[in-house]
């Protein structure tokens, strides 16, 4: 397709979407040199109520699709495109004939735009990345957690108390740069994380990774992830979540994920980590020795804690019964499933046999 407002060629299909000409829209004027300054600007956080727009300039075009709207507005000497996504995170980017213009319209588009406000107590601000077809993209969610203090009796004694160290932890006294929780499919690692991005808030910003084998088979998009999204929050450290990475921390992740090993431990402690505040926490139902062992080695971990069921006596004490609960104890998602009454949902380990003597 050929434009009068476009400086060059764009082939669309019945695979584009409106917000795909937006995006052409904001490179004219940059691709000519008529405004060779562009400057971009990514928040969290942004009130429903921004409009992402200067007070000058005139609208051009609005797409909205699934919920993300962009929109293009032109001024005397600058562009710009703002994005807004689920989620309330948005991109605006300006192109302008100075740098000093650029600067100073993208600074009114966004005053005032972040939601500043403190969440309530029993809610943490998580972000949640995955690559789509416009590139990396992050949203931002609220989700509902309980504190550390409300669910520790949910954990053995061995693992609360590892998981008391662990919230216990500051920037100034970080020994390792990788956090690792194994154990059994219904323990409680995912909840013990929310309850540790909660506790650690006020100093760490908690992103979860959707899809981790895109994450670290593209360099492109690991560095996004790696530089951070919001730019006003840099300051802040960051722990990126990639939940049940069994194949890519597995013995044989070498040979079956290629160079997605290398990337996720340079991440915490290579070149790519130096001048980044970045943590990453792990979670896998494998066993510890099944892991590769340049994973496990000393020196690189926050921690390593196996989340696994709640002993005979702590079950039944939780529970306040030890019907239905084997020998060998039961996971917490058992034990809520017996609370329930679902007793044909739970995994009764079987009782020894006892042998016949004369």
């Amino acid at each position: 397709m050929r434009n009068p407002q476009l400086p060059f060629s764009v082939a669309i299909d019945d695979s584009d979407t409106p917000r795909d000409v937006l995006d052409a829209l904001i490179l004219s004027a940059f691709t000519t040199g008529e405004q060779p300054f562009a400057q971009t600007k990514r928040l969290a956080k942004v009130l429903k109520t921004a409009s992402l727009m200067p007070a000058e300039g005139q609208l051009q075009r609005v797409a909205t699709d699934n919920g993300v709207r962009s929109h293009l507005v032109c001024g005397e000497g600058w562009t710009l495109r703002a994005v807004r996504w689920q989620g309330d995170s948005a991109e605006v980017t300006v192109t302008a004939t100075s740098d000093e213009l650029a600067t100073r319209i993208l600074k009114e588009a966004t005053r005032n735009a972040k939601d500043s406000r403190k969440p309530a107590k029993d809610i943490v601000e998580m972000g949640f990345w995955h690559m789509t077809g416009h590139g990396p993209r992050r949203d931002n969610r609220r989700i509902t957690t309980q504190s550390w203090e409300q669910l520790r009796r949910n954990y053995a004694s061995d693992v609360a108390a590892s998981i008391d160290k662990l919230l216990e932890v500051k920037p100034e006294t970080m020994p390792g740069r990788l956090l690792l929780l194994h154990g059994a499919p219904g323990t409680g690692k995912t909840t013990a994380l929310r309850a540790l991005a909660q506790a650690w808030s006020d100093w760490c910003q908690v992103d979860c990774v959707l899809d981790p084998e895109s994450l670290f088979a593209s360099t492109s998009y690991l560095m996004q992830v790696a530089l951070g999204f919001d730019d006003e929050n840099k300051r802040k450290w960051r722990l990126l979540i990639v939940e049940d990475c069994d194949e890519l921390i597995s013995a044989s992740a070498k040979q079956s994920s290629g160079q997605s090993l290398s990337r996720l431990l340079n991440l915490t402690d290579g070149l790519l980590a130096q001048g980044r505040s970045v943590l990453v926490g792990l979670t896998t139902n494998e066993p510890l020795a099944s892991l590769h062992p340049a994973v496990v080695r000393p020196g690189r971990c926050l921690a390593q804690i196996e989340v696994g069921p709640l002993p005979f006596a702590e079950a039944s004490a939780w529970l306040g019964s030890s019907a239905g609960i084997g020998s060998q104890g039961a996971t917490l998602a058992e034990l809520f499933a017996l609370q329930r009454g679902e007793t044909g949902l739970v995994r009764v380990a079987p009782e020894p046999r006892v042998g016949h003597y004369l």
